[in-house]
């Protein structure tokens, strides 16, 4: 059991294993600086020739295999069939963004996001099952911190089938690494670590063959200690399955409870230097992101499919439902946020591949928007539908209607909002980047451990930053009618954009001066901050690809999109003048305190009565744990 761990080291681990520098360029970054940097996407970035050739065959491969597999099969039997991982592994999609030297296939990201649309459209854990597999598992951090003999070893192994997973939430642990338990010993002989633990909700843990996990090295003389990534081969001795995850959505998904009992890894198997874990993680999980946005999109696609179709097919009151301003306001809503929502995904992995830029807010935002919108998507579908959106697909085909899987993809793109970042904490890591100008700045005025008189220097440096910045936010070509002209009807709302820009920037320097060191006790403003910053991006990305498209139809849908933003952006503004946090705040703390639990009179707790009912989970033995996953 570690010590204790304080909000201040808590906050200086993450802190520490943060990128500290912006070396390469950044759209997302110069947005929240009240700089609408557009030459940095548009033209918007296109896959070379090259990539283009051979992402296009891979899916031409890939989709006349999927079109082969039976989702109603997954679904109810809630596991991917050995067949269907078997053909995968023979099509090469378990290396779809490996290197090929090392076996692979060589996708782009943009490329590799379209494959994991296309597996996800059949059915989510079967691009759950790839996404996890090289989007956070083994291959991404060796790709960029593994040695030469690492990736020799293991790329081609995980290319050819050999699926991986990435060890790193535990019990107690969600998003703060400095609480996390799992230790790794040396030996006496210095060549080996023991690894102890408890590892949760691992995807692709019952079936990994090869896993990466995330330890605390203890600190020793000669050994800067910490969190520590290592490779480990999935047979080891020691490694104890205790049971396959049960979930809402995503049946199929291979999620496990792992223990580690004095597993012994070769003190070669570790990734990186020793106590760079979380750097490692970090870094991962900013292309690793990517995956997410791209199949959300993908759900809003199908979306637009089933409420374009319902809508004109289904007859009520005289006429199609699509034609009731009720239900058509909900096919537009699709309509248009589909289109952001690829326009987001798209860009996010074009900059990706380009290998210039500087991603980490892109990426988090892509993830953000992306989620949080597709369960609004999801949400209206099965509105739309009706009883028919809440009906399972099994029963619909059983009594001889069209088999739409909406309630199942409603429960499955929940998860979406809370792994690899849940929406809370990707606010959270987005304000801490689109502020790091200002600490890097006015450093001393946001520590809480500054004395006055640092404060007051650390002022009067700022202000030599801050007096011509603030000039500069007061004009831009948001002000002038002609530009952007290139975009014609489009102008309008990247003028809105590069306005809104600004005032973002405005905004944040505001909380920053009110609240200083507190601001990151502020949350519900920075998210307000965060999800400013998220429209327009969405809103700039959505210009962009429509210009890129050239077509009507594609300028219509960037319109209709950007006009629903433009009313969340301004709404959002608003709240940042007037809102009820503080209020909303105290009384969650009463609440906490059980003030409030004379309403929870009158019911029974059914997970108390769950609890008594069944067989505890501590009573099983390994054997039987074990078996829960074969």
């Amino acid at each position: 059991m570690n010590d204790p761990v304080t909000e201040k080291q808590a906050r200086q681990v993450a802190e520490e294993a943060r990128e500290q520098s912006w070396v390469r360029p950044s759209f997302g970054k110069e947005l929240f600086l009240g700089r609408l940097r557009l030459d940095l996407i548009h033209p918007h970035p296109q896959p070379s020739p090259d990539d283009r050739a051979k992402g296009e065959a891979f899916l031409e491969r890939l989709e006349s295999f999927l079109s082969t597999v039976d989702p109603l099969r997954i679904e109810r039997d809630a596991r991917i069939p050995d067949d269907v991982i078997e053909g995968l592994a023979a099509l090469g999609a378990f290396g779809m963004n490996i290197d090929e030297k090392y076996g692979g296939q060589g996708l782009s990201q943009v490329y590799y996001n379209r494959a994991l649309i296309l597996a996800s459209s059949v059915h989510s854990a079967i691009g759950t099952l790839l996404s996890a597999h090289q989007s956070i598992g083994v291959p991404k951090p060796l790709k960029y911190f593994g040695t030469d003999e690492q990736k020799q070893r293991y790329l081609p192994r995980v290319a050819a089938g050999e699926i991986s997973a990435f060890l790193l939430t535990e019990p107690d642990v969600g998003s703060d690494p400095a609480r996390m338990s799992t230790t790794a010993e040396l030996s006496p002989d210095g060549r080996t670590y023991i690894l102890n633990g408890t590892k949760l909700w691992i995807t692709n843990g019952p079936l990994a063959k090869i896993m990466l996990v995330m330890a605390r090295v203890p600190k020793t003389e000669g050994h800067r200690g910490g969190l520590t990534a290592f490779a480990l081969e999935g047979d080891t001795p020691g490694i104890v399955i205790e049971r396959r995850n049960e979930f809402m959505g995503i049946h199929g998904i291979e999620n496990a409870l792992i223990r580690l009992e004095n597993v012994r890894v070769p003190a070669e198997n570790m990734i990186g230097e020793e106590g760079r874990g979380l750097k490692i993680a970090l870094t991962t999980l900013n292309t690793g992101r990517l995956s997410i946005p791209a199949t959300s999109a993908g759900l809003g696609r199908y979306a637009l499919k089933v409420v374009r179709e319902f809508g004109r097919d289904r007859v009520q009151w005289g006429k199609p439902i699509g034609k009731h301003d009720a239900v058509a306001q909900k096919i537009a809503f699709i309509a248009g946020t589909s289109f952001a929502m690829d326009a987001v995904s798209e860009l996010g992995a074009a900059l990706a591949d380009e290998e210039h830029n500087d991603i980490r807010i892109e990426a988090a935002v892509a993830k953000l928007w992306c989620t949080e919108m597709s369960w609004k998507v999801a949400d209206d579908m099965v509105q739309v539908l009706g009883g028919r959106g809440y009906e399972t697909a099994a029963s619909l085909k059983a009594r001889g209607e069209k088999p739409i899987p909406a309630e199942q993809m409603l429960r499955d793109v929940r998860v979406s909002r809370i792994f690899e970042g849940s929406s809370e904490i990707m606010r959270l890591f987005i304000a801490r980047e689109a502020v790091d100008q200002h600490m890097q700045v006015a450093g001393a005025l946001a520590e809480r451990e500054a004395t006055p008189q640092q404060k007051v220097e650390a002022a009067l440096k700022a202000s030599t930053f801050y007096v011509p910045w603030m000039v500069k936010l007061s004009y831009g070509p948001g002000l002038s009618p002609n530009s952007y002209a290139e975009f014609g009807r489009l102008a309008t709302h990247l003028r809105f954009v590069e306005r809104a820009s600004r005032r973002l920037a405005r905004w944040t320097f505001y909380g920053m001066l009110r609240w200083q060191a507190h601001l990151e006790l502020r949350q519900s403003y920075l998210g307000r901050l965060v999800d400013i910053g998220a429209e327009l991006f969405a809103m700039s990305a959505s210009v962009v690809r429509a210009q890129m498209l050239g077509t009507e139809e594609a300028v219509e849908l960037a319109d209709l999109f950007c006009r629903g933003s433009r009313l969340r952006v301004e709404a959002l503004f608003r709240g940042l003048r007037r809102n009820e946090d503080d209020v909303n705040y105290r009384a969650a703390q009463r609440a906490l305190d059980g003030r409030y639990d004379f309403i929870e009179q009158g019911i029974l707790d059914p997970a108390e009565l769950i609890a008594r009912g069944g067989m505890d989970s501590e009573e099983l033995t390994t054997e039987e744990g074990s078996a829960l996953v074969s």
